[in-house]
């Protein structure tokens, strides 16, 4: 599908002129030859038939070059003037333009590559422009709490009490955490993100996690469960982000897991090339639709819309995901979106 720009309509018009100065050339040269040819022949030798394949000479040449010169057009000179036409607009700031499909080996790859560039592109600039609306819709509620109470306690309305402040301090420990995540997010979307590597048993983790967890488990009636298939494996990794990533992912699992349900941290080996340890969390939640699974790693994504969770600024997986691809690591998911079937995060590393 292609979207028609002022660059490439003058691009177009740049073309037209060329062409009539073309097709008027071509004429001349026909018409002339021609009449060259007839009289040369008609007047010096007298031959009257042979002069109709003289002039009928020419003719064919310029059938066989306007073929070619055609050929040669449909080949080249078209695509590279759509694919011209196209940098023009995206150097316009038009992202939505697109190459016509070319299945011609000169330039069907590059036709597809360039169009798969474009729309990466226009991905990436939705989502930034995504951000900026989610980054201001977010800072807007607890800056509206805030400015609220301390108007209302300048103004009389509300006394200075420990309650109002610290529901205002409360206020700015969740602004203080989404600029936090934010900043993580950004360093290790980046590469930025100094990790801290050191070497220690997963068993040690995953007993870290499950003692951190149990208490709200048992709370909730959750069955928290742990399964280590090595209690010798080692990992060379940065405990405390890994930490963070697992953390995330029992936080998440708690939240959608109902009553009687059960979460299982697994660990285990892999037959990936540069991967060794596997670690997965399950759970028996509500699961998560077909339809959002491609997007639950974006910013601020959250399952359901109607809910305003503003306990959880919607970054925890897209954090969790930079941390992993930071390790040089992967981290996928698998749901069927059936309640009682749940989530299960893999993570390998």
């Amino acid at each position: 599908m292609t979207n028609d720009s002022p660059q490439q309509e003058r691009s177009e018009r740049r073309y037209f002129p060329c062409a009539i100065l073309f097709i008027g050339a071509l004429l001349l040269f026909i018409g002339g030859t021609a009449a060259f040819l007839y009289w040369i022949f008609s007047e010096y030798s007298g031959v009257r038939n042979i002069w109709l394949l003289a002039c009928g000479a020419p003719i064919v040449v310029v059938v066989l070059l306007i073929f070619t010169i055609y050929t040669l057009y449909s080949r080249y000179g078209r695509p590279l003037r759509q694919i011209l036409s196209a940098i023009d607009s995206v150097a316009e700031g038009n992202l939505t333009v697109r190459v016509p499909d070319d299945n011609s080996p000169q330039f069907g790859e590059l036709i597809k590559r360039f169009n798969k560039m474009v729309g990466d592109l226009e991905r990436s600039e939705q989502q930034r422009r995504n951000l900026t609306a989610d980054v201001a819709h977010e800072l807007r509620t607890p800056l509206h709490i805030i400015q609220g109470n301390l108007e209302g306690i300048v103004d009389g309305v509300y006394q200075p009490t420990s309650e109002h402040i610290n529901a205002t301090l409360d206020e700015t420990r969740l602004l203080t955490r989404l600029v936090n995540d934010l900043q993580t997010l950004s360093l290790a979307e980046t590469g930025q993100l100094l990790l801290h590597p050191t070497r220690f048993l997963l068993a040690d983790l995953i007993q870290d996690l499950a003692s951190s967890f149990s208490t709200q488990a048992a709370s909730q009636g959750i069955d928290l469960q742990t399964n280590v298939s090595n209690s010798h494996q080692e990992l060379n990794a940065d405990y405390d982000r890994l930490n963070q990533v697992l953390s995330n992912l029992i936080s998440n699992a708690l939240r959608h897991t109902p009553q009687g349900g059960t979460i299982s941290i697994e660990t285990g080996a892999t037959s990936g090339v540069g991967r060794s340890v596997r670690i997965m969390v399950k759970d028996t939640g509500a699961g998560i639709a077909s339809e959002d699974l491609p997007f639950i790693f974006d910013r601020f994504w959250r399952g359901d819309r109607s809910r305003s969770e503003r306990n959880h600024s919607g970054l925890g997986l897209a954090i969790a995901k930079q941390l992993v691809l930071a390790h040089g690591g992967i981290i996928e998911v698998q749901s069927e979106g059936v309640p009682g079937k749940g989530t299960a995060f893999t993570i390998e590393l």
